[in-house]
């Protein structure tokens, strides 16, 4: 057996094969772990209270994906208008059917996971570009500049929780004293408010993975052949319109690469973050799936629940992945 074999069998394939395993019987610490339940760990999870708006919004997405299918044929301008937009009703019917389909407990931990995520990867390739683009001016010193951007990378999860409890925490942050002193207000207890929980969790995330996509951004903007940005200039082009059609094509693939990349941070990598900063409060509106799955392993003792909440989160990235490839991916320009 081959060490590449061996280090696959027993740290990818066996822990595997044991999570399908638990994941249909009644595996908790008080119960005996060979004890079968076939599905009933997934009914649990997976049980429509409304199954009419199930069947509503798979209407409307099916629906939808027809329309887009139908546009793409078209080559009219308000067709190529529309086919954007029929993509991204689909899109967004499947997702809201999809938490319709779990249990009320469940549901919400799936809306937390869908807000949490898709603030971390929008918002934090937004904010990269922006500072990639303005980084990559010719300014003097700007290789410390980018060196200094870059660093938060190499710092863990949880001390990211914990660089920004300093900074958020209602009664010692730095940011509470800031605006009581410049403007005379109190920051709310991040602990006490949903949403403000969910917007500290997301910065904090997407600080921690700041600098991994500046690097691939900055690089990429290497790529760039000046002559077209020059060209571009000269055709009275202005600064929004060549980011907007030179730059933003020609980093597409950077982009594409970076969306898989941040989206398996924000499903699997975000515990640290969370578990200092709001242990899954307040009322688990920061309890994402990931984190859901080590509480009910190591508070309930309950292996078969999360094994099988672990199953549904694979096989929903693995899905999301492929949706990826198969739309986005197909955009991408990777030049000539």
């Amino acid at each position: 057996m081959s060490p590449t074999l061996a280090v696959l069998v027993f740290f990818l394939y066996w822990p595997a094969l044991k999570t399908i395993t638990y994941s249909t019987r009644l595996a908790r610490r008080s119960a005996p772990r060979t004890a079968p339940r076939c599905v009933s760990n997934f009914t649990e999870l997976i049980g429509p209270s409304r199954g009419w708006l199930v069947i509503v919004f798979v209407v409307v997405m099916v629906v939808a994906i027809v329309a887009g299918r139908t546009l793409a044929l078209r080559s009219e301008g308000w067709a190529e208008v529309l086919r954007p937009w029929m993509s991204t009703i689909s899109v967004g019917s499947g997702l809201v059917a999809l938490a319709f389909l779990f249990t009320e407990d469940y549901r919400k931990v799936y809306v937390v996971t869908m807000i949490i995520s898709g603030g971390i990867v929008v918002l934090g390739l937004i904010a990269a570009l922006g500072i990639a683009f303005i980084a990559y001016q010719p300014v003097r010193g700007a290789s410390v500049y980018r060196t200094l951007l870059v660093w938060p990378y190499a710092i863990s999860p949880p001390i990211a929780g914990l660089i920004f409890f300093v900074m958020f925490d209602a009664n010692t942050g730095i940011i509470d004293h800031l605006t009581s002193g410049l403007f005379g207000w109190d920051l709310p207890d991040y602990r006490s408010s949903g949403w403000l929980a969910q917007v500290v969790v997301i910065l904090a995330s997407i600080w921690k993975t700041l600098g991994y996509n500046l690097l691939f951004y900055i690089a990429g903007l290497q790529t760039i052949p000046m002559d077209q940005i020059e060209a571009a200039m000269i055709d009275g082009a202005g600064s929004w319109n060549r980011f907007r059609h030179i730059v933003i094509p020609a980093l597409s693939p950077v982009t594409f690469f970076l969306v898989v990349t941040n989206l398996t941070y924000a499903f699997f990598e975000t515990y640290g973050t969370i578990d200092y900063l709001t242990k899954g409060g307040p009322a688990g509106d920061t309890s994402v799936s990931m984190y859901e799955i080590i509480r009910v392993f190591s508070t309930e003792g309950d292996l078969g629940r999360g094994a099988a909440q672990s199953m549904l989160l694979f096989a929903g990235v693995v899905a999301l992945t492929m949706w990826q490839f198969q739309t986005t991916g197909k955009k991408v320009h990777y030049g000539s």
